[in-house]
């Protein structure tokens, strides 16, 4: 069986053909061009998955996206303004009816995780937290094998925790949320304010790993604020294992080993000692699978 996945994010829309096993046997991306607006973005992903129904004859679609997603009906229930008139889209009503095969749409952070366990580093795990760090933070819980949605389909949003209450405005309508302090975008306007300067954050991390002092000042306190979060989420869960994604998980052991070494000293230690901290495996690619993985369980 062969599946069309799409991952809809903020500036491109990833696809790929992956079977019932797991594998990816051909992928590409085209751009998002959120700025159309809700109504032309799920026009373009039904004309490529049309595309795609012709030259693969896949059995069905499934979608990762971002906002807070109603799987059970493949509707938005809400999302910010990034993707205008998003929020009350029915994605899987309007592609099934526009393409005529079976549609499944699930959170994209929550297709990492079920991306991961299927595939990837999270891979006989039972109880893990996901943890995506980019423009803000998103947090996908998997307790006893089985994805926590949540009552509204919202768990797991570890970026919206306050951190420092009465501190810096977030997109949420709240004041110091985590992912104000603690995301790849916090961390890059923090580079830019202490350096004066803009500086790419591959170059931001390879000045750490050469050990220039300042950066490396800027990249301890950034971590500082990340494990404040990440305490908070081990001491509530327990899990086993935290899986680190997003574009900054490029970074791997100088990642992990740093949130590692942060949380020794703030976990107390029966927590500490079951816990793992560990870069997402499949990187771009779990989102298509999880994807995949949630359209499987639920078809």
């Amino acid at each position: 069986m062969k599946i069309a996945a799409f991952d809809i994010g903020g500036t491109n829309i990833k696809w790929g053909i992956v079977t019932d096993e797991g594998e990816i046997i051909e992928k590409g991306s085209f751009p998002s061009r959120v700025e159309e607006g809700a109504d032309r973005l799920i026009e373009n992903v039904q004309n490529k998955c049309r595309q795609l129904k012709e030259e693969y004859s896949v059995s069905g679609a499934a979608i990762s996206t971002a906002g807070q997603v109603n799987s059970d009906e493949g509707e938005i229930v809400h999302a910010t303004e990034n993707i205008p008139g998003y929020t009350g889209m029915k994605v899987a009503e309007r592609v099934e009816n526009a393409v005529g095969i079976p549609v499944r749409v699930e959170n994209d952070v929550n297709c990492t995780a079920l991306g991961e366990s299927w595939q990837g580093n999270a891979v006989a795990v039972s109880n893990f937290f996901c943890v995506t760090l980019g423009t803000g933070i998103g947090g996908a819980l998997v307790m006893e094998n089985n994805l926590v949605p949540g009552a509204s389909w919202c768990a797991g949003e570890m970026g919206h925790m306050p951190l420092y209450p009465g501190g810096l405005t977030c997109t949420c309508g709240n004041r110091g949320c985590l992912e104000q302090y603690a995301s790849a975008g916090a961390l890059e306007r923090q580079v830019e304010i202490q350096k004066d300067r803009f500086v790419p954050l591959p170059e931001f991390f390879e000045e750490v790993r050469k050990g220039e002092k300042e950066s490396m000042r800027i990249f301890d306190t950034w971590i500082d604020h990340l494990t404040n979060g990440l305490q908070s989420i081990v001491h509530l869960l327990n899990p086993s294992v935290l899986i680190i994604g997003g574009g900054v998980s490029a970074q791997g052991s100088l990642l992990t080993d740093a949130i590692t070494e942060s949380l020794s000293e703030k976990v107390m230690p029966n927590h500490f000692s079951a816990l793992r901290v560990r870069i997402a495996g499949k990187g771009n690619e779990a989102n298509l699978l999880g994807a995949v993985r949630h359209y499987l369980d639920n078809q």
